[in-house]
């Protein structure tokens, strides 16, 4: 039995230390870091300058629009599975979407870099909402072409914990060193500094592989889809068609209504804009249900129909051609992704959606507050902040990400997701120590030797900093193992026929649900205080577990059935 288990952890570290060396890593771990770094760059450093600029905080407020792209992308995944663009599909399914992003991306910082935010703020606001526009759809297609290149080496587990480590790490480079370069070369070089990074990386990104199946066989099988819409057992073409329009309506209203209020936004005077947190608290939940929850109700009306022989063709029809034929590739990239995943997972999908609406709640409602809570709260001054959370606090999440990663290839995914979900929960309860005078934590730090070491910083050297930087280090390293398990966990679930539009459904869930529930977080913050707060989070991140531990169950019935797409260690991709 001992050796059995020794050779089990031989053979997990022989997976492990093949996908570190694997090519695909390597280009993984770059598109990591270009998917965080315009993120960090437009929603986070973009606000330093602007305030340095003296852009008065109203106007300001416009650029607040740039999240809903992140929010809202999936609105148009269905582009990126299913259109290729001319002169650039030789490049690959995948990259001839990331390529040409990456490439705008640098361009528009690059541009902006020649501006001046207060005096030319039109053309600096629309260059930066194109620029949010591209990196959303930066980030589906590289979060397929991660789901398509997974293999038995680089597994998905793997390329999802590198994916994370890269954008980690531009998040530093774009937060922190972002400020600290720009205070010695300024803003406009320091843009234009990483407009030119990314413009390599998009050179660089040419080369990186495509999935093993060839784009013409994609082609091929996705035509072949569409012709299989015509064969015996399949709906009759006037139930799919009726489908179709329902949920084509759904999605063209929720579009139309984004656009409208960007359109506004952008073009209204600053009295007249629309509020977009009003937007996204009262309007986003509705776009949800127009574009999510019904046409998963209509998939799922169309699977069951199927299943019970209902509506189906007798016999094989004839090639649709000229309308029909547009109807049935519309149908395939709009509705087929979703008839797949609720025909494939059934009820299942009810217990998927609710690890993903709770499990990553926590962290995604916290960064707002985060600052609040540091500087007025625990009146810590802003250099302070910056040491814990920026240096200190990404170099514990990326340490987590690589104990992620470890424990994924060792012990596996289910067990990591739990183990993660339960240490981020409870960190939670440090924070509430903190709340109260955070007399726990300082006398930790003092036991273990951590205060002496934050005493011998120069610069730095307040006793009282070290039980913030260690809560907020405990915080980082299980964020970073629930991430890492979080991604692999998500990634594994979606086919990799429609790996866009699944993958940016359940992402922008996991963003949306952190964008909704800050106004009542918000609101029992100032009733409450943050304790109670702290305490409630806790009990949302054990919930979460619970229902990671009922996942787990579902998957160790029948991996197949579990829609897995690339093997955990050891594993074989079952047969689709």
């Amino acid at each position: 039995m001992a050796e059995a288990v020794a050779e089990e952890k031989k053979s997990a570290w022989k997976v492990l230390g093949l996908a570190l060396t694997n090519r695909k890593t390597g280009f993984m771990l770059l598109f990591g870091f270009a998917s965080g770094l315009p993120f960090a760059l437009f929603l986070g450093t973009l606000f330093a300058w602007l305030t340095e600029a003296e852009v008065d905080l109203e106007t300001m407020g416009i650029f607040s629009l740039i999240g809903l792209a992140y929010a809202f992308q999936f609105l148009w995944s269905p582009l990126i599975d299913k259109v290729n663009i001319p002169l650039l599909r030789k490049l690959g399914r995948r990259k001839q979407w990331i390529v040409p992003a990456q490439v705008l991306l640098g361009t528009i910082l690059v541009t902006m870099s020649l501006l001046e935010p207060k005096s030319q703020l039109g053309w600096f606001s629309l260059l930066a909402g194109i620029g949010a526009f591209a990196s959303a759809t930066q980030d589906i297609a590289i979060n397929a072409w991660r789901i398509d290149v997974a293999d038995e080496e680089a597994t998905i587990d793997i390329l999802s914990t590198v994916y994370q480590m890269g954008y980690r790490l531009s998040s530093l480079v774009g937060g922190a060193f972002g400020l600290i370069i720009a205070a010695r070369i300024g803003w406009p070089e320091t843009y234009m500094l990483m407009g030119g990074i990314l413009l390599a990386v998009g050179f660089v990104g040419l080369w990186a592989p495509n999935a093993s199946q060839s784009d013409a066989d994609v082609a091929t099988e996705s035509e072949l889809q569409v012709r299989a819409l015509r064969k015996a057992g399949e709906l009759v073409p006037s139930i799919r068609n009726r489908a179709l329009a329902l949920v084509a309506v759904l999605w063209a209203v929720a579009i139309g209504i984004v656009l409208t209020f960007m359109i506004m936004s952008m073009t209204n005077a600053p009295e007249d804009r629309p509020n977009p947190t009003d937007f996204t608290l009262n309007i986003g939940p509705w776009i949800i249900v127009a574009t999510i929850i019904l046409p998963a109700l209509i998939a799922g009306w169309l699977a069951s129909q199927k299943k019970q022989g209902k509506h189906l063709l007798a016999a094989d029809e004839a090639p649709a051609t000229g309308g029909a034929y547009a109807l049935d590739h519309l149908y395939r990239a709009l509705v087929l992704p979703l008839v797949e995943f609720v025909g494939r997972l059934g009820w299942s999908l009810v217990l998927i959606l609710a690890v993903v609406l709770t499990y990553r709640i926590c962290d995604a409602i916290w960064g707002t507050f985060a600052y609040p809570f540091y500087l007025g709260e625990l009146e810590y001054t802003n250099d302070d902040v910056a040491f814990a959370s920026k240096f200190f606090g990404v170099g514990a999440i990326i340490a987590g990400l690589a104990l992620g990663g470890l424990m994924l290839t060792t012990i596996g995914r289910m067990a990591t997701l739990l183990i993660g979900g339960i240490l981020a929960a409870l960190t939670n309860l440090l924070y509430a120590d903190m709340a109260l005078g955070g007399a726990n934590m300082q006398a930790f730090s003092d036991t273990v030797g951590f205060t002496y070491l934050i005493t011998q910083i120069p610069e730095i050297g307040d006793p009282e900093l070290a039980k913030l930087t260690i809560t907020i280090a405990f915080e980082n390293l299980a964020i970073g193992i629930a991430g890492a398990a979080y991604i692999a966990w998500l990634s594994s679930i979606v086919s990799k026929k429609f790996s866009a539009v699944q993958y940016a459904l359940l992402s922008s869930l996991t963003l949306l649900v952190g964008t909704l529930g800050r106004g009542a977080l918000g609101e029992m913050i100032e009733n409450q205080g943050y304790y109670d707060v702290f305490i409630l989070t806790t009990w949302i991140g054990l919930a979460a577990a619970v229902l990671v531990c009922f996942e787990w169950y579902r998957e160790s019935r029948g991996k197949a059935a579990a829609g897995i797409v690339a093997p955990e260690a050891g594993e074989r991709v079952p047969a689709e």
